[in-house]
């Protein structure tokens, strides 16, 4: 019988084509790149081809390797699918779920409501995976992942989509700020104070600059920061200016800080919501799922 591709060996090649990098594709398949490498090297040598060129400091896909690649992303999605095709014929909420979430969410709302989860999906294992919003919906496109938590508005394409909770944004500034204290703070207050933002990648950057109604080319002669928690430390240090979403603040992000928050006289939010393929055999799960965490969030 002529020798097939393994699963394992299609997974290998999808991330190789994708990070362009043995090391990251590796990581991305939880699995070290001496393994990664020969997984390469065997595929090659079922195939009788070369999927990539290898130099010091790059990976090349080779174009049949391009080709190769795209028709292994078909093929984990049929796998995939079979999955779900026996998870759907189970209870509700049992199995595996492989849930994707933001870095602005996931230390903010995941510890309100896995606990409680855990108590009435007993049956459910849940894998998660923290990731900016982009590479979480390719992820999510590619079959890694079951359905992600993000912020919206954000394009998700053909991406189904439920609504969790509304996210309020609060103005954030230091103790000693002339604007501490106030009960409200115009938009226009606001254009005039140095803004300091998160980096490049994460969503809830642009959310605020939408908010402020403000272009990339301010922002980027702003401090940036790649977490919440040091944007925190930064405003409280009086450095600067920022917008705070309420999910972090309930979470006491700002606590034992010198920090005064002010709401917005024009109140402004994101939305926090779960994503999943429109083709997903599990989209009862996901939308019950949906239910649980709305009804968690209102309740703590």
């Amino acid at each position: 019988m002529k020798r097939l591709p393994s699963m394992k060996q299609l997974q290998y090649v999808v991330a190789l084509a994708d990070t362009k990098h043995f090391g990251r594709a590796a990581e991305r398949c939880y699995i070290t790149q001496s393994t990664l490498s020969a997984g390469i090297r065997d595929l090659e040598s079922v195939l009788g081809a070369a999927v990539a060129e290898r130099s010091n400091r790059r990976v090349l896909m080779t174009p049949i390797g391009m080709q190769i690649a795209e028709g292994a992303k078909a093929l984990l999605r049929g796998a995939e699918e079979i999955m779900e095709m026996a998870t759907a014929g189970r209870s509700p909420m049992m199995g595996e779920m492989r849930l994707g979430v933001i870095p602005t969410i996931s230390p903010f709302l995941l510890p309100r409501v896995l606990p409680a989860l855990g108590r009435r999906f007993p049956e459910l294992t849940l894998y998660l995976r923290e990731e900016q919003s982009d590479p979480l919906l390719t992820r999510l496109q590619n079959g890694e992942l079951d359905v992600a938590l993000i912020a919206l508005p954000y394009d998700t394409e053909d991406l189904s989509t439920d609504v969790i909770l509304q996210d309020e944004f609060l103005f954030a500034c230091s103790r000693d700020h002339a604007l501490a204290g106030t009960d409200e703070v115009s938009l226009e207050a606001l254009s005039n104070e140095p803004l300091m933002l998160l980096e490049e990648g994460h969503c809830l950057r642009g959310h605020t600059l939408d908010v402020c109604g403000v272009g990339n080319k301010r922002a980027r002669a702003q401090f940036e920061a790649s977490s919440l928690h040091t944007l925190v430390q930064m405003v409280a240090a009086d450095v600067g200016v920022t917008l705070i979403p309420q999910l972090a603040i309930d979470a006491h992000i700002t606590q034992g800080t010198d920090i005064s928050l002010s709401r917005l006289s024009v109140p402004a939010s994101r939305q926090i919501g779960l994503v999943w393929r429109r083709s997903s055999l599990r989209t009862k799960d996901f939308q019950l799922l949906g239910n649980t965490l709305r009804e968690l969030t209102t309740n703590t």
